[in-house]
């Protein structure tokens, strides 16, 4: 299954224009089976889309996960698009620590378990929030996968709390799109599963939809490996 982690910055590109469509064009270019997005919504009041239902609908071929409400997207930002063909098992939305408030979704979809988050900017912030998703996830570790905006800029250090748990791997530079130089978006997945390939798309409308790079994984179970 290929899992794509996109921080849209609520659809404004480097041109400083909010253009939802040119983020779909992205996404449709990628061709993901399923999309986990940061910064879907916008902060204000009742935190309405920056990209709206109707034309997921009527552009793409995804569904919205529901996880937000009648005019938000996702959850802290965080929504997930599946392809129409795959089903949606489960979906639910948890609170993290943090100076600001922070959350993640979790959506199961053909047995996998994926959960997107946006973490803080603090380093423990963000690994009181990595302690809370590895509490959250419980039995399902296993099979999961943890993608999205962790926010951290070492190469090497701050992920302690994941260490001989989840698996972190970096897809490449993703961050600032204009000249890429951090590893910021990146996936973490249990035991029971591999990445066979991935990658940070760097060419086409992506290089002005975000101030991030969108990242992509190859996911498989260990199980179907053998096999």
């Amino acid at each position: 299954m290929k899992i794509v982690s996109y921080n849209i910055r609520k659809a404004v590109g480097r041109d400083r224009r909010r253009r939802p469509a040119r983020i779909l064009q992205v996404l449709n270019d990628i061709a993901g089976d399923v999309v986990i997005l940061q910064e879907a919504d916008l902060r204000l009041g009742a935190r309405p889309s920056a990209l709206p239902r109707n034309l997921i609908e009527r552009e793409t071929d995804y569904v919205v996960a529901e996880l937000g409400t009648d005019v938000s997207l996702g959850w802290h930002g965080n929504a997930v698009l599946v392809r129409r063909d795959l089903p949606i098992e489960a979906t639910e939305q948890f609170e993290l620590p943090g100076l600001e408030p922070r959350g993640a979704v979790m959506v199961s979809v053909a047995g996998l378990v994926l959960v997107g988050a946006h973490l803080g900017l603090l380093r423990v912030w963000r690994q009181r929030q990595m302690n809370a998703i590895l509490q959250h996830l419980g039995d399902h570790r296993e099979h999961a996968l943890v993608a999205g905006d962790f926010n951290e800029w070492s190469g090497s250090a701050g992920f302690e709390p994941w260490e001989g748990r989840l698996n972190v791997v970096s897809p490449g530079f993703s961050f600032h799109s204009a000249r890429p130089i951090a590893r910021l978006d990146r996936f973490a997945h249990g035991p029971s599963l591999r990445i066979a390939e991935m990658g940070v798309v760097r060419d086409g409308a992506a290089r002005l939809a975000s101030d991030h790079l969108p990242v992509w994984a190859q996911v498989e179970t260990l199980a179907a490996v053998k096999e």
